[in-house]
């Protein structure tokens, strides 16, 4: 059983749950903890940390940017985990790494979960980690560490693999309102809001967070109604995009949203 900030979030908030993404060493190098602090201080709920990779397949043109755009600003994991040692002194919402399983094999899974689950992260998203191994070789080694495993759901899970997930899963069920990349505005709509309703009437354990495609308050609002909170990214991404970044272009968005 895992008790984390995550897990405590959920037991405390039951909805309009806010979950920001965006990209370690983006816009610049030195930006990640400044970028979460100013997050916090906004009054987000729960913060979702990109580790940048060459090859995002999930993700779409303005992710893939930002991956790039840190990759090219020195990025890496070992350096993610430096910049992040102060973290929990600082921040205190809870905190994923979203990312691709090969890089973090590359660096030692059983290493890397040790290490971040130390310093004090709450969960990791990986979308290309699959069930078998997550649950035959990897799930004692993220429960040591107490870190939720996050599975991404999407209008193409069949049921029995829905219930696979949520059997399995400590944190929440991260659902995709379509099969695109994210950020895809020609996603089509209709489809989406009828998988999320049709999965809203699922009895599930874990609590619901929709993604891909929120981008302002309409569709935050809309997305909530189909879970217990939603997810922003690529609209934060090019909010962000700035030489120089100011708390203020961080604090207006938020309050754009909310």
């Amino acid at each position: 059983m895992i008790t984390n900030r995550i897990t405590q979030l959920f037991d405390k908030k039951k909805g309009n749950i806010l979950n920001v993404f965006f990209t370690a060493g983006f816009p610049n190098f030195d930006d990640t903890l400044f970028i979460l602090k100013e997050l916090e201080k906004a009054g987000v709920d729960m913060v979702e940390l990109g580790m940048p990779y060459s090859d995002p397949l999930a993700d779409g043109p303005t992710i893939q940017g930002s991956s790039l755009q840190a990759l090219d600003n020195g990025m890496t994991i070992k350096k993610l985990l430096e910049q992040l040692k102060e973290v929990r002194k600082e921040v205190s919402l809870p905190i994923l790494l979203m990312g691709y399983l090969n890089p973090v094999i590359q660096y030692g899974l059983e290493k890397f979960c040790g290490e971040v689950g130390a310093l004090g992260i709450d969960g990791l998203i990986l979308p290309d980690l699959p069930m078998y191994e997550y649950k035959h070789q990897y799930k004692a080694i993220f429960e040591r560490n107490n870190l939720s495993n996050i599975f991404l759901v999407t209008p193409q899970t069949s049921d029995e693999r829905l219930q696979e997930i949520d059997e399995v899963s400590e944190g929440f069920i991260y659902a995709l309102s379509s099969n695109s990349t994210t950020g895809n505005e020609a996603a089509n709509k209709s489809l989406g809001e009828q998988y999320l309703t049709s999965l809203s009437k699922k009895e599930l354990k874990n609590p619901v967070l929709v993604g891909f495609n929120i981008k302002d308050k309409a569709s935050y609002e809309q997305a909530c109604l189909y879970g217990q909170g939603a997810i922003i990214g690529s609209a934060f991404i090019k909010a962000i995009n700035k030489e120089k970044l100011e708390s203020s272009d961080i604090q207006n968005f938020v309050a754009s949203i909310r």
